[in-house]
């Protein structure tokens, strides 16, 4: 009968170790699991935070665009309406030259 006990107590021993061996993979499986979503979350939040600052950057910069375009017509539509102007004059002149050459 001590030949079974002394085996039995051993088995018993061995058991409980194993279900605290098991409990301790679990909680560290859960733990790993946790840094796991929160590091994805962080990479995550990484990504938004470059994709919003990437796109807000191209859009200033396409607004940025705009603008020069639209300084540049603007600055094309006067050159051209003070050149237009100086031919008016210009024109207006030489009629009026012509018209006091042909009365004199």
């Amino acid at each position: 009968m001590k030949k079974l006990i002394v085996p039995t107590l051993a088995a018993i021993a061995l058991a409980a170790c194993s279900q605290n061996a098991q409990n301790e993979t679990a909680e560290a499986g859960n733990a790993i699991a946790a840094d796991t979503e929160a590091t994805t979350e962080n990479a995550v939040g990484d990504v938004d935070a470059a994709s919003d600052r990437a796109l807000g950057s191209a859009e200033r910069s396409l607004d940025n665009a705009g603008a020069a375009i639209d300084n540049g017509l603007d600055r094309t539509g006067a050159a051209i309406e003070n050149g237009t102007d100086d031919a008016a004059d210009a024109t207006g002149n030489a009629l009026m030259r012509a018209g006091k050459a042909l009365k004199d």
